[in-house]
């Protein structure tokens, strides 16, 4: 397969609105167009030396050392012109399998993409610790993106990222913006938040906060007065808090309800839905750091954040279920994909009915 050849696949990908496409033996290419994978029938199957060529062509050489030493890797590639892919690739059945997921150049603001307004207000407070949580493919990198968009439109600071690849390039505006690549910039997220701490930052975003010096370090970075930006893979805000408190030892986890009690300030979460008209829809879960929010935290009673966020809409405040209640209410998207997006599909059918019912006697 010739350089040609990947970049002719890649402008199909962006072509057909795809968000990803695998190059897999013995398959033919396949996009994921809507949250739906759709093998490419009029190409060609792809051998075992298609998927090493297009690896080769795409792949510097440091990088081709780190999989052969790994045997996974993810790295970014760009198409002058096109678009910015991250790469993804793995062994499977003594094969290489590349996936390349689409982030294009520019970077959509929070009004282009339709999310809460209530992100402006999360992404210009002065310190603290905001979490964007949601499964993979959510869309938590484009949220995030946008949110420091708005940052970088709007206020004057120093911004530090640590990503794993970077996926969206920042340009200073009237923030200076340092992006730093794990694998060949730093060596974990741990070491970049140390050192990031040194270097005079207002805002810190951490890619991932996946282990407990991570999530350590990020918790110390917005006690000492920077704001700081985080992803979990989790799916809803009482899940989020338990994963922090969860990953410390027993003997630690009351100071850390304590300190993640103060240095809180959102926790917004994420999935995304197929439209009935076709594309797909976010629903968002957000929980403010009110108060009442603050000491179920610290009192280890997570599991009532979902009713102080059903009663505190007025701070900003809606749980998931809430959220995919008005998306099948404004007939975005169905009640049979809203149920299985759901934490609580009986509560969530129960809540449509009671509601679609009210509706109806009103009419008559």
């Amino acid at each position: 397969m010739r350089i040609e050849q990947i970049n002719e696949l890649l402008k199909l990908m962006v072509d057909k609105s795809a968000s990803d496409l695998h190059l897999r033996v013995p398959s033919p290419p396949v996009l994921r167009i809507d949250g739906e994978l759709i093998p490419q029938k009029d190409l060609p199957p792809v051998t075992a030396k298609d998927v090493e060529a297009a690896f080769e062509h795409v792949a510097t050489s440091e990088q081709k050392s780190a999989f052969l030493r790994e045997k996974d890797l993810d790295f970014a590639y760009s198409v002058p012109g096109l678009a910015r892919f991250r790469v993804s690739v793995l062994r499977q059945r003594g094969t290489i399998s590349l996936a390349f997921r689409l982030v294009p150049f520019e970077v959509l603001s929070i009004d282009d993409l339709g999310l809460p307004q209530i992100l402006k207000e999360f992404i210009l407070k002065p310190r603290g610790l905001i979490l964007v949580t949601g499964p993979t493919g959510s869309g938590k990198s484009t949220t995030m993106a946008a949110m420091i968009h708005h940052l970088n439109e709007n206020d004057s600071r120093n911004i530090i990222t640590i990503e794993d690849p970077i996926k969206y390039l920042h340009r200073n505006k009237r923030c200076i913006i340092a992006q730093r690549d794990l694998g060949d910039d730093t060596k974990s997220f741990d070491a970049a938040l140390i050192h990031a701490l040194r270097h005079d930052p207002d805002v810190i975003v951490v890619g991932e906060m996946r282990d407990l010096a991570t999530m350590s370090t990020a918790i110390r970075a917005a006690e000492t007065g920077h704001l700081v930006l985080g992803t979990l893979h989790t799916t809803d805000a009482a899940q989020t808090v338990d994963r922090i408190i969860d990953i410390f030892t027993p003997s630690q986890q009351q100071q850390i309800r304590l300190q993640l009690s103060q240095v809180i300030e959102a926790v917004l979460s994420q999935t995304l839905l197929p439209r009935i008209a076709g594309g797909r829809v976010a629903a968002f879960e957000i929980m403010v750091a009110t108060s009442a929010v603050r000491n179920l935290i610290r009192e280890a009673k997570t599991f009532e954040l979902p009713n102080i966020m059903r009663l505190s809409s007025k701070d900003g405040m809606q749980t998931l279920d809430e959220a995919l209640a008005d998306l099948v209410r404004s007939g975005i998207v169905s009640q049979e994909e809203a149920m299985m997006k759901s934490s609580n599909p009986e509560r969530l059918s129960k809540s449509l009915q009671f509601q679609y019912g009210a509706s109806t006697l009103q009419r008559l």
